[in-house]
């Protein structure tokens, strides 16, 4: 399964098609020599490596190229008439989303097209025939190195699109309202009826796995707290329900004498989890730690019913493995990197012979028995802690880091107390009495809202960090994979490349100046850490991005505010200092017409020179220009200053794959 993944991973890694084919024709030998020539056990262990990572590779491969499906290079406004393929309204931010097939031979043959929420009319649901007019533009890229690629996801979901519609839609055909999603979408708008607000958002969230109804501000402390776990159907969820659904089996069954003593009531109750779990991972939408989860929860059923112990490392193996066979993308996920690293945390955990000594069951005292649960809980939870910080530092940029202390309390609370009472609530409402337990569920999720924001508010909640270099992180996963794996002493020697990964991973070198892919936004880091960004109405969105790209936790200031800056209305230029040698910044930052002579004349006394527009050829900076014609295809960028000056850009991290969105690689064109 590791031998797979990694290959898998390598895909998304390397650079180009050559790449790939040496690595799988590397593999394919290495696996040939180990069957053929390589001596007895460690001959076989090279085989089977290097066949699995061949195949890997060559799996995500084959389905890059499947999935390939034709897509926009650049905007267009467009008029057409569309089969509504889902529908997710997004609360938090009074919208709706759609995904959508165009009858438009010359669009794309899926696009994703948001509205408001009070634009959309009544009948829209999957199946509809519907006519709009939108702005629709080709998927964004990374916006800087590192950040989400959503190019890369739209491309493995045969998206070709995205945008806005101007106005509403008009409903041609209405559709069908059946199916999993309408279920989905009318359990979620009645729960935010029933808990108007922030709590309505968290209900949600836990009850239909639909996040887009929790706040900006609920998630981000949630994100901050190490509480966002919660929000992601996941290994909790599913194990609180095939539990509850199999206790309350058990506790029906046992009622009839004749059943308790002659049936087999554990292997009904069993089945009565599965089809629970199963459609409860249906109703959440099925993503990738709900699947996983469930895939565990089955075996360990299956485990329960024959009367073994399932949980191992092999069972995990095995989950991952389905999932990596159907979606080998998701390896590049974080939401499967970070489900997968912390069950193997828990199981590596509790597989140690201190963790077996110290929690196994004892004929003790209630004080004993409560003691060494909240011992294991608090273990559990720093395993898990640990297990996540990389994965949260290399994809978000940051990690909460009392997230140990919040779900020692959160996670009891969540799942005896918030989905009881949810599910307790929804279940009465069928006969109009779910009042009391509505107002008691809301009750618990504020309190759990109150904590989120009490520990992320926390002076030194949350560790940032700019920029995670790819071999460090792989380091830090080859470790944690061999502390996982291996259930002698030698465990241990995965510290070393742990410990090395996270040194070079806290003294990697933050970038010193920002730049996005349209030349529109740019940051600049000051000696004290703070990012100044180029415009002063700068959106939300792209001030998030700075901050997060800088591992700086706040809001970024404004650069003509900065001392080594001066701005006009039209560009500013700014003095950066960095290793005792001075770089002068020029940048444009309006639409107004420019003198040619002067702007020139002003580029050949700078360093390095941004615009989001094509400057002329005379424009000839000492050091870099960065215009639209070169960020076209360089992406965003980060530059790093000093005395060995170097850049690091989106096209250089997405490389040759198919969703590098250059004019020279565009897919489709539409007219």
């Amino acid at each position: 399964m590791v031998a797979f993944g990694g290959g898998i991973a390598s895909w998304f890694a390397l650079d180009s098609p050559a790449q790939w084919g040496a690595l799988i024709a590397i593999c394919a030998a290495l696996a040939l020599v180990g069957f053929v020539f390589g001596p007895g056990r460690a001959g076989r262990a090279a085989g089977w490596i290097g066949l699995a990572a061949a195949l890997g590779c060559a799996l995500v491969w084959v389905r890059s190229t499947y999935v390939a499906a034709p897509r926009l290079d650049r905007p267009v406004i467009a008029t057409f008439t569309a089969r509504v393929e889902r529908v997710e309204p997004l609360a938090a931010k009074d919208d709706v989303r759609l995904t959508v097939a165009p009858a438009d031979t010359l669009l794309p043959p899926r696009v994703r097209v948001s509205m408001k929420a009070e634009d959309a009319p009544d009948g829209l649901v999957s199946g509809a025939m519907i006519r709009t007019r939108a702005r629709l533009a080709p998927p964004p890229p990374m916006a800087l190195p590192g950040t989400y690629d959503f190019a890369r996801d739209a491309w493995f979901r045969q998206i070709g699109g995205v945008g806005r519609a101007f106005g509403g839609v008009e409903i041609i055909r209405p559709g069908s309202a059946g199916g999993l999603e309408q279920v989905r979408n009318r359990l979620g708008s009645h729960i935010r009826e029933r808990l108007p607000g922030a709590s309505g958002g968290i209900a949600t969230a836990l009850a239909t796995g639909d996040q887009n109804a929790v706040g900006k501000q609920d998630a981000e402390a949630m994100r901050r707290s190490g509480l966002t776990h919660l929000l992601s159907v996941s290994g909790l969820h599913i194990a609180a329900v095939v539990g509850a659904a199999m206790l309350l089996t058990l506790r029906l069954l046992a009622l009839s004498e004749r059943l308790a003593l002659r049936g087999n009531i554990v292997l009904i109750a069993a089945g009565v989890g599965a089809v629970a779990g199963v459609g409860y991972t249906l109703l959440t939408g099925a993503q990738v730690p709900t699947v996983r989860s469930c895939i565990v929860a089955l075996l360990v059923l299956a485990g329960i019913a024959l009367g073994r112990d399932a949980l191992s490392l092999r069972l995990l193996s095995v989950a991952a493995l389905a999932i990596m066979l159907v979606k080998p993308e998701s390896v590049a996920g974080a939401s499967f990197q970070l489900s997968f690293a912390a069950v193997a945390s828990i199981i590596a955990l509790h597989s140690t012979p201190w963790a077996r000594r110290t929690f196994m069951r004892r004929d003790e005292g209630v004080f004993a028995r409560f003691g060494r649960a909240v011992l294991a809980m608090l273990a559990t939870g720093l395993a898990v802690e640990f297990a996540l910080i990389p994965f949260a530092l290399f994809h978000f940029h940051k990690a909460g880091l009392y997230g140990i202390a919040a779900n020692l309390v959160a996670i009891p609370l969540t799942t005896f107390v918030i989905m009881p009472l949810e599910a307790a609530a929804l279940l009465l409402d069928s006969v109009g009495l779910g009042a009391p337990l509505w107002w008691l569920t809301g009750a618990a999720v504020d309190l759990l809202l109150w904590l989120a924001r009490t520990v992320g508010g926390a002076s030194g909640a949350v560790a940032t960090l700019a920029a995670m270099p790819g071999w460090a992180f792989v380091l830090i996963i080859l470790g944690g994979l061999w502390l996982a794996l291996w259930t002698s002493r030698v465990r241990l020697l995965g510290l070393v490349p742990v410990g090395l990964g996270a040194i070079a991973a806290v003294t990697a070198p933050v970038p010193d100046m920002l730049v996005t892919g349209d030349g529109k936004h740019l940051a600049i880091l000051g000696r004290d850490g703070v990012p100044r960004i180029l415009r002063n109405r700068t959106g939300e969105f792209m001030r998030d991005v700075f901050a997060e790209s800088s591992g700086y936790d706040g809001d970024p200031l404004v650069l003509e505010a900065a001392g080594f800056a001066n701005c006009s209305r039209d560009s500013c230029v700014a003095r950066v200092v960095r290793d005792g040698r001075s770089w002068q910044v020029l940048a444009t930052r309006s639409s107004d017409w420019l003198e040619w002579p002067t702007m020139i004349a002003a580029c050949a006394r700078a360093d390095i020179v941004v615009s989001d527009r094509r400057l002329p050829r005379g424009c000839q900076p000492k050091w870099l220009k960065l215009d639209r014609y070169s960020l076209a295809r360089s992406g965003g960028v980060a530059l790093y200053l000093g005395h060995r000056p170097r850049v690091d850009s989106v096209a250089a991290r997405v490389g040759r794959h198919p969703w590098a969105n250059r004019p020279e690689t565009a897919k489709f064109r539409a007219r």
